[in-house]
């Protein structure tokens, strides 16, 4: 482990992150100040959500790697991880621009490994606790920004803003369980592979790089995609928000349809 002051000297908040969480507040602003089906509506609840969305992102990725660089991996620090920069991560297209478009078109949340972390140099304890960090950060911006929502939101002013934050938190809650599914590729197997045999593991290496591909497939079966968004929607009605808020969220945000 390393010193406090240590630690804060490697964390170095890029200008790219500290921009797109700029955008997210002016959108959060833009749906603030908007009234129901106006065009500002649209535009605000779509800025808030997708820049929010990237926010999160980054600290999921940004958790994976500082905990990992907490456990010995100082090449995270090289690679420029600890910056939050998206620009950074392995693949910016897949775990930026691919959930981006998702959440656009379908409102799914989608995980997107980012980050190249050398966990098999570590110990099987703090692989899976670097695996489980950056869910934990979805898990977490789900419960805050759902507590805001049941303590502060009132619907018959600002119902814009309410309705979008809604959904950013639905998006958290989805990316949470997503990011926990033991799929290869995916950080709930990431949390399991340090627990299976070593023959085991090398026949799922395989699988990896089409995990995420295999979870978007399924997603687009009918029956699947009823039953996964009726048990996101059961577990976000557990906070005490209303799901119809963050279905409003969703349908402001895609103003084309």
């Amino acid at each position: 482990m390393t010193s406090p002051d240590t630690r804060r000297s490697a964390v170095r908040p890029s200008p790219v992150f500290l921009a797109v969480l700029a955008v997210a507040i002016a959108g959060g602003a833009m749906a603030w100040q908007a009234a129901p089906k106006s065009t500002a509506a649209s535009v605000g609840v779509f800025v808030l959500v997708v820049a929010g969305w990237v926010v999160t992102v980054c600290l999921h990725e940004f958790a994976h790697a500082y905990t990992a660089w907490r456990y010995g991996d100082r090449d995270v620090a090289a690679r420029g991880y600890l910056t939050l920069n998206p620009l950074k991560y392995s693949h910016p297209l897949l775990s930026i621009g691919l959930p981006v478009l998702f959440i656009a078109l379908g409102g799914i949340g989608l995980p997107g490994g980012a980050v190249y972390l050398r966990t098999d140099l570590l110990s099987p304890r703090a692989a899976r606790r670097i695996s489980l960090a950056g869910p934990m950060v979805n898990a977490l911006a789900a419960v805050v920004l759902l507590t805001v929502i049941r303590l502060f939101a009132d619907t018959e002013s600002h119902p814009v803003f309410w309705w979008g934050l809604s959904f950013l938190a639905f998006l958290q809650v989805m990316a949470t369980v997503l990011n926990l599914i033991p799929i290869p590729g995916l950080d709930g197997y990431a949390a399991l592979e340090p627990s299976l045999s070593p023959k085991t593991r090398r026949a799922l290496d395989q699988y990896k790089s089409v995990g995420l591909l295999a979870l978007i497939a399924l997603l687009f079966v009918p029956s699947i995609n009823r039953a996964f968004f009726d048990a996101i929607y059961g577990l976000f009605e557990l906070s005490g928000v209303p799901s119809v808020w963050a279905q409003y969220g969703n349908y402001l945000m895609r103003f084309w349809l």
